[in-house]
């Protein structure tokens, strides 16, 4: 993960968003916002939504997606992936607040929506993908938002990705967008996601805009392999979404560039977006960034790295500035005895920091040393940070080696904090 940019003020930090967020040739983006009455509960005054588009001038045959491997995928997945099938795309609609799982009419919901809004852009051909976040359960505002849509398309162009970030959160407490040049063209990229993130394949919502040109198939499997490395690195709560959804579109008005510089650009925001995300999560106090290295293979290096972020133990630990470091090493033999990997435990070597905890099948541990860790935990934490933007970028640093050939993996996760559990406690109250 590469390292992330710091601010003093959320007004510095969404400055500098605004900065990074103009848009590549051939798209345009819009957001309203609108009310509604959800018709499964009674509320004392009307929920507010925002529904936001980006689109491309010109519907485009250069569009990838990496979606959610949940059994329960939203409507907006069943769509998306009937638009994977088609030759062409005009971009994305994306509304927050209500999720478009498992309700009733659902998927036509969706589909009405991306039709009327395709029809007053000039055509069906249009195909746009739509991307729903938000409750679970409840059916989307057809409605309100078709009552919507000719102000939002007549917004396009006005409003760009930078708007578009705010609009898609849910308990995101700021937005997140990335960008980076590429020859004569750029990326943009917004990504919204707070819980819910354990991700098999993205994380929660993701669009990702090019201008440089590059065919569908070379942009899907660059895709593809930017999400392993970046989103599916990271871990909140051990939830996959049944909304994950990652797509990408290019609009090909730029030069074409070697397909390496090209993934290698799309990876460094699909990176930096991942760490956004995790540093963001609901009730986040600290980061958590386990390196595993020496283990048999990446695969092995990856999956010992999770078992350590996705232990309740080991995170509460985190959250407390507690270094309970027997709970690390409980995880890493958890994780070893029950995958049946060949690794002598006598040989793992585990460190928080610069700190040795662990080596030759003993723990090395100290009063001094626990005064030193308990303070290494305290001097990485988020907790009274002002919520909005990203106070530091200090993170608990956890290094394993398995000692047992060159597999090597980097995940990040959060700690488990009364933040997150407030948070989930009241939803949808």
């Amino acid at each position: 993960m590469s390292p992330m940019e710091t601010y003093r003020s959320e007004a510095e930090y969404l400055d500098a968003l605004r900065e990074r967020s103009a848009p590549p040739e051939g798209f345009r983006f819009a957001v309203v916002r609108l009310e509604f009455r959800p018709a499964e509960k009674e509320t004392v005054e009307p929920l507010r939504m925002d529904l936001s588009a980006a689109l491309l001038d010109e519907p485009t045959e250069s569009f990838a997606g990496v979606f959610t491997r949940n059994r329960y995928p939203g409507a907006p997945i069943l769509v998306a992936k009937e638009r994977m099938k088609r030759g062409r795309s005009g971009g994305v609609l994306v509304n927050n607040r209500i999720a478009n799982v498992c309700a009733s009419g659902g998927r036509e919901d969706a589909e009405r929506v991306a039709s009327r809004c395709a029809t007053l852009l000039g055509g069906a051909e249009r195909s746009l993908f739509v991307a729903s976040t938000g409750i679970i359960g409840w059916r989307i505002p057809v409605d309100a938002m078709i009552g919507r849509l000719e102000e939002l398309v007549g917004r396009l162009g006005v409003d760009g990705p930078f708007e578009m970030s705010r609009a898609i959160m849910t308990t995101d407490s700021y937005p997140k967008l990335r960008s980076r040049a590429v020859g004569s063209g750029r990326i943009v990229g917004v990504a919204k996601g707070a819980g819910m993130i354990e991700p098999d394949m993205a994380t929660l919502l993701v669009f990702l805009f090019t201008d440089v040109c590059i065919d569908r198939p070379a942009l899907q499997r660059s895709l593809e392999r930017a999400v392993e490395v970046s989103f599916n690195t990271v871990s909140i709560d051990g939830d996959q979404s049944t909304s994950d959804m990652a797509l990408a579109f290019s609009s090909n008005r730029a030069a074409q560039v070697a397909p390496e510089v090209f993934e290698d650009a799309l990876t460094r925001v699909c990176r930096d977006l991942a760490l956004d995300v995790v540093r963001n999560g609901e009730g986040t106090e600290h980061v958590i960034r386990v390196l595993v290295e020496s283990a048999p293979d990446e695969v092995v290096a990856l999956r010992c790295g999770k078992a350590i972020i996705n232990s309740p133990l080991v995170k509460t630990a985190v959250c407390g500035n507690d270094p309970n470091v027997g709970r690390i090493v409980m995880a890493v033999g958890d994780y070893l005895g029950s995958s049946g990997v060949p690794v002598d435990p006598a040989a793992v070597r585990i460190a928080i920091g610069d700190e040795v905890v662990f080596s030759d099948g003993v723990f090395h541990l100290d009063p001094e040393k626990e005064r030193r860790l308990a303070e290494y935990l305290e001097s990485r934490s988020l907790a009274g940070s002002q919520p909005g933007y990203p106070a530091h970028d200090r993170t608990v640093d956890i290094r394993v080696d398995l000692a047992a050939a060159g597999g090597t993996g980097v995940v990040a996760g959060s700690d488990l904090t009364h933040g997150y559990v407030s948070e989930n406690a009241d939803y949808r109250s």
